[in-house]
């Protein structure tokens, strides 16, 4: 159950739904920008959501993208931790395909016991996308088909019985209670029901598609020790500003470089909105930047959040994960701040 704001207008209070608001960030460079800068400015931005009353600040993992510096989730999430006081802090996420589950439970172990009750552990079930890292990370493109499996031994190392484990011990992770998420890609949302676990799900892309997920993830839950009940977050950018159209500017530049990275193969830096807009493009850069700005919420404070408002209701879910970025951090932040305000007129500062 969804908790509840009070307005007050006319004189006269009403209580009205409140959506819990948290945020990811994938550390996106930006042009004439080093990586270490992108690094810099999660922990920045990070301490901001906190101020703004956000509710859960995560970061990712991307192996060898000239886009996105953050490549080490658990060590950026130290850091992020350590700069804050009261946001819980996670990953979304891990992909656990790509490691070991004992060292994964360990690096966890470690977080939860610096910074207890703050941290999440969110866990996809991805591998990179090239050959060459894949060979890198020892790992091939079927890794993922062992995704339950990774799962439940990640899972056992947190369990206080070494019999779970045949004996081996995860430390400092063994008998600790970090809370763990799964993020839905293909049979995510069946995995995490079964591990009775939350599940974190696209929310924009295909409507039809998520709503399946949805249904069969709160038919085929399981309650667990992780969660008693189905726990849904669904994920998304949301861009907010004074007007429409200065919104939808801020979509701009990540668009580009999705559309950039489907015709060309690479995911490049954020580039200046007014350099996107004067660029030539290809018949098929068009296509695939056009499709990029689709399937997004923007708008005023207002339009934003009765639109935000609306997918809640649709799905059901209980959390929105906020994934907007843009190449004028000026302009994020303040989207961000906007949309915050707009949801919950006062910063939820319980830290619950």
């Amino acid at each position: 159950m969804r908790a509840e704001a009070v307005g007050v207008g006319a004189g006269v209070t009403t209580a009205t739904p409140a959506i819990r608001l948290s945020v990811l960030d994938r550390s996106r460079t930006r042009q004439g920008q080093d990586p270490p800068q992108a690094l810099r400015d999660t922990v920045a931005f990070a301490q901001q959501a906190e101020r703004l009353g956000y509710h859960r600040f995560w970061v990712s993992e991307h192996h060898g993208v000239p886009g996105v510096a953050g490549s080490a989730p658990t060590v950026l999430a130290a850091a992020v931790a350590a700069a804050t006081t009261r946001i819980r802090v996670g990953t979304g996420g891990v992909m656990l395909p790509n490691h070991q589950p004992m060292v994964v439970a360990e690096q966890f172990g470690v977080l939860a016991s610096l910074f207890p009750d703050r941290i999440d552990m969110g866990l996809g079930r991805s591998v990179a996308f090239t050959d060459g890292v894949r060979r890198a990370l020892g790992r091939d493109k079927d890794a993922a088909d062992h995704f339950a499996d990774q799962l439940a031994e990640l899972l056992g190392y947190f369990d206080p019985a070494p019999r779970a484990r045949t004996g081996v011990r995860a430390r400092p992770a063994e008998g600790l209670h970090v809370p763990a998420f799964v993020l839905a890609t293909g049979a995510g949302a069946d995995i995490a029901a079964d591990a009775g676990l939350p599940l974190v799900v696209g929310g924009f892309r295909n409507e039809d598609r998520m709503l399946a997920a949805l249904d069969r993830y709160r038919t085929r839950f399981r309650p667990s020790a992780q969660a008693a009940e189905p726990y849904v977050v669904v994920s998304g950018s949301v861009a907010v500003a004074g007007t429409a159209e200065e919104a939808r500017s801020l979509l701009v530049s990540e668009a580009w470089s999705s559309a950039y990275a489907r015709t060309h193969g690479e995911f490049p830096p954020l580039a200046p909105v007014p350099e996107i807009l004067a660029r030539e493009m290809s018949p098929r850069e068009r296509t695939a930047y056009e499709a990029a700005l689709d399937g997004h919420i923007a708008g005023t404070p207002q339009e934003a959040v009765a639109d935000l408002r609306a997918l809640m209701e649709h799905t059901g879910a209980d959390e929105f994960l906020v994934t907007t970025s843009t190449y004028d951090r000026v302009a994020l932040l303040d989207s961000y701040r906007l949309l915050a305000a707009a949801v919950r007129p006062e910063p939820d500062l319980t830290g619950q």
